[in-house]
């Protein structure tokens, strides 16, 4: 397989007043780029909003986990495959995952970092010793430590990948072997345009007073702004493979997961208050073999208000493709884009037709996922 295949995936969402990831002071976070202001949503809110869509579409073995209570999970599975009461179950988990020289977190039981693991490697960690449970959970210690030592926990971890893992990796600074290079990156997504920083004051009345009480029951105040987003993503195609063992079908169908809920995932912060979930206006897929480009310089000038922006935005950023394959002469293998600019509308005409120039003629989101994959395979069948 050809090391250098990836697919960029560009997006532009317009998101109403909400406060979608919060900074230390609680206001949404922010960055300077081009000079002034933008809204900015952090890379891992929206990985960890990806992953929980996909997951909630998936088999619970199939899904991944990220936690540092990896030792009462395990404990868990232990007690229920065996009848073992708890404390037991606990010990002989522990005593499974010492070998591994993970380290120790302050609460009792905790690892001392967050580790993504998947469902079912855990399932597979606690199948090493059901059979003879009962005989570890009978041993003291020292000799239960001895007793697993050679079980073959690591390899559990290291292969069998959920989707999840395979797609974000895992980073274990103590136990290099447990290690996953991730097969994507997602940019910290970025406003098109600048933005300003709002308050909503809110009271709250409280539903018992009496007649003649007045005032609130609570006073506070949310940051918020409103924004149009850029958002982007690359995942490199050969890494999703190796990942998941060189399975090139449970690529492609990791890859249609994660476009589809790259696109269609949001962060829930303040969700109850603002109700933001929105769709993306533009979702557009680029596949390339030279190197992932982040199209983010189309907005190095703040797009500016005239009657709306994701319109004027969407043109930028198919202005910015067309100019860079130009300049730099690197046609992509594919470019695709599902939008909602209709050509034979008056003022959305022009936008869908730079839209059309720069990504060909749009379809519905349902079959540029098919064609997609289709493009992949093929590509992957003429370098067979």
């Amino acid at each position: 397989m050809n090391q250098r295949l990836y697919i960029d995936v560009h997006i532009i969402q317009t998101v109403p007043p909400a406060n979608l990831n919060r900074d230390d002071q609680g206001n949404p976070k922010e960055a300077v780029y081009g000079g002034v202001r933008r809204s900015r949503v952090s890379s891992q809110a929206w990985k960890r909003a990806t992953r929980r869509h996909f997951d909630e579409h998936t088999p619970e073995p199939e899904r991944a986990t990220r936690t540092r209570r990896i030792t009462g999970e395990l404990a868990t599975r232990i007690a229920a495959g065996t009848g073992l009461d708890r404390p037991a179950a606990e010990r002989i988990a522990a005593a499974l995952l010492d070998q591994l020289g993970i380290s120790q977190g302050k609460k009792a039981g905790d690892t001392a970092y967050l580790l993504f693991y998947g469902n079912a490697q855990l399932d597979a960690v606690a199948a090493l010793v059901t059979d003879n449970a009962a005989d570890l959970a009978a041993l003291d210690d020292k000799p239960l430590a001895e007793a697993v030592k050679g079980l073959p926990v690591a390899d559990a971890f290291a292969s069998g990948h959920p989707v999840g893992v395979a797609l974000f990796g895992r980073m274990v600074a103590d136990i290099p072997k447990l290690n996953v290079d991730a097969a994507v990156q997602v940019a910290h997504a970025l406003s098109t345009h600048e933005t300003q920083l709002e308050f909503d004051y809110f009271t709250a009345v409280d539903d018992q007073n009496e007649r003649d009480e007045t005032g609130a029951g609570m006073i506070g105040t949310i940051g918020f702004n409103s924004a149009t987003l850029y958002r982007y993503a690359t995942v490199g195609f050969p890494q999703l493979t190796a990942n998941l063992g060189g399975d090139t079908e449970a690529a492609l169908d990791a890859l249609d997961r994660f476009v589809d809920s790259f696109a269609r995932s949001a962060p829930t912060g303040y969700e109850n208050s603002f109700a933001h979930r929105t769709r993306p206006s533009l979702v557009a897929v680029v596949v390339r073999t030279d190197q992932p480009v982040n199209l983010v310089s189309a907005f190095e000038e703040p797009v500016a208000s005239t009657a709306g922006i994701q319109a004027g935005s969407a043109r930028r950023l198919a202005k910015e493709h067309l100019q860079a394959t130009h300049v730099w002469g690197d046609t992509p293998l594919y470019n695709g884009a599902s939008h909602t600019f209709p050509a034979d509308e008056p003022h959305t005409k022009d936008t869908a037709e730079v839209l059309a120039q720069a990504f060909g003629d749009p379809v519905t989101f349902a079959d540029l996922r098919t064609t997609l994959r289709a493009r992949i395979s093929s590509v992957l069948g003429d370098q067979a």
